[in-house]
C-alpha cells in the first residue's frame, strides 16, 4: 500500500503591527530596517531586494532641517558603535517634496521616524505625512539621546503619555512609540505609551555612552556623549523587551545588537512580534534580507505554521 509524502509546511511570516488599529498594520515578513541606519530607502534600491523585508523605518524627520551634531560623528567600540550624529534630515516640508514619490514606488511599506520638541508640533508633524501612498505608520522617536531634549519624551510616564496622545491626534496611521532602556524602569514607560493610544512599541534606542581619546585626553565623539549600538547592547534590549512583554498587550518590535537569525528569534521567543536590524546593516546592507531566510527555516525545521507560534514562548 503506497503512503502519501508529507505534505510540507510553508511557514507563514506575517505579522499584524497594529491590531488594535481599525486598519492594523499587516507586514508580509516581521523583517524591518531601523531608523537612522537605511536612509529614506532609495539608498539601498540596488543593493537590497525591498520585496522580502516586512517594512523600512526611515531616518528620524523633524519639523525643520537639521544639520546634526559636530563630527567626529562615530567611533567603533568593543562589539558595537557609538554614534551621535543629531538627526540631521531636510525637515518635514522638503522630506514629503523630495520622498513621497520615492516611498510611493518602493517595493515594501514605509514607516516614517519622526521627533519633535512640544506636544503641538508632534501634532503637526505626524498630520505632514498622513494620506502619503505606501506610508503606512509612525515611529515617534521619543528617546534619541544625541539631541538636546531627545531622551525627555520616554524617561517620566507622564511626559510619554502627552506626546503619545499629541502624535495620535495628528494621524490616522499606526502609531508605534519607541522607547529609551536609559531609565530605571521601562514597565511604566511602556505602559504610559500603551494607555496614550501607541499601537506598538519598539525597543530599545541607543544606550549612552561615551569613549575617550587618551592621545588628547577629551572625548572622541564632538558631542561628547553618543548612542551605543551594536551586539554589545543586546542583552539589555532583550531584558527590555521580556519584562515589558509581560506588562503591556500591544506588539513589540524589538531593536538592538540583532546580527544573526539566533539573535533575532531571541526576540520573538522573548516576546517581540518583529524586529529592526540597525547596526549590522553597515557592515551586510542585506543583513534583513538574511534573516528572513533564517526565520523561514526554523520555522519550516520545527514545523512551525506561522511566526506567531514562538512568539513569547520563552515566558510560558
Amino acid at each position: 500500500m503506497a503512503t502519501s509524502a508529507k505534505t510540507a509546511i510553508v511557514p507563514d511570516l506575517a505579522v499584524d503591527l497594529a491590531p488594535s488599529h481599525p486598519g492594523g498594520l499587516r507586514l508580509k515578513t516581521p523583517v524591518l530596517t531601523a531608523s537612522g541606519t537605511f536612509g529614506f530607502g532609495d539608498e539601498y534600491l540596488d543593493v537590497v531586494d525591498l520585496d522580502r523585508i516586512g517594512a523600512i523605518v526611515t531616518k528620524t524627520v523633524t519639523p525643520e532641517p537639521r544639520e546634526g551634531n559636530p563630527t567626529p560623528r562615530t567611533v567603533e567600540t568593543p562589539a558595537g558603535m557609538l554614534n551621535s550624529i543629531g538627526l540631521p534630515n531636510p525637515g518635514a516640508k522638503d522630506a514629503v517634496r523630495e520622498k513621497s514619490r520615492i516611498w510611493r514606488d518602493l517595493p515594501c511599506p514605509v514607516v516614517v521616524s519622526i521627533s519633535a520638541h512640544d506636544e503641538s508640533t508632534w501634532t503637526e508633524l505626524a498630520s505632514q505625512f498622513d494620506g502619503l501612498t505606501n506610508v503606512v505608520g509612525i515611529e515617534a522617536n521619543l528617546s534619541c539621546p544625541n539631541v538636546a531634549g531627545g531622551l525627555d519624551f520616554s524617561t517620566d510616564p507622564d511626559r510619554t503619555f502627552t506626546t503619545v496622545e499629541a502624535v495620535s491626534k495628528g494621524t490616522s496611521m499606526p502609531v508605534i512609540a519607541k522607547l529609551s532602556p536609559n531609565v530605571t524602569d521601562i514597565r511604566p514607560i511602556a505602559r504610559a505609551a500603551e494607555a496614550a493610544g501607541a499601537h506598538a512599541l519598539s525597543l530599545i534606542n541607543t544606550v549612552l555612552g561615551m569613549v575617550i581619546d587618551p592621545d588628547v585626553g577629551r572625548p572622541f565623539l564632538g558631542a561628547g556623549v553618543g548612542g551605543l549600538s551594536g551586539p554589545a547592547i543586546r542583552p539589555i534590549a532583550l531584558r527590555c523587551v521580556y519584562q515589558v512583554a509581560g506588562v503591556v498587550s500591544i506588539p513589540i518590535v524589538g531593536i538592538g545588537g540583532i546580527v544573526t537569525g539566533s539573535d533575532a528569534l531571541q526576540f520573538f521567543l522573548a516576546g517581540a512580534s518583529s524586529v529592526q536590524v540597525g547596526t549590522a546593516t553597515f557592515r551586510e546592507p542585506r543583513s534583513a534580507e538574511r534573516l528572513v531566510t533564517c526565520l523561514h527555516e526554523y520555522l519550516e525545521q520545527r514545523s512551525h505554521e506561522s511566526i506567531n507560534d514562538i512568539i513569547g514562548s520563552a515566558r510560558q
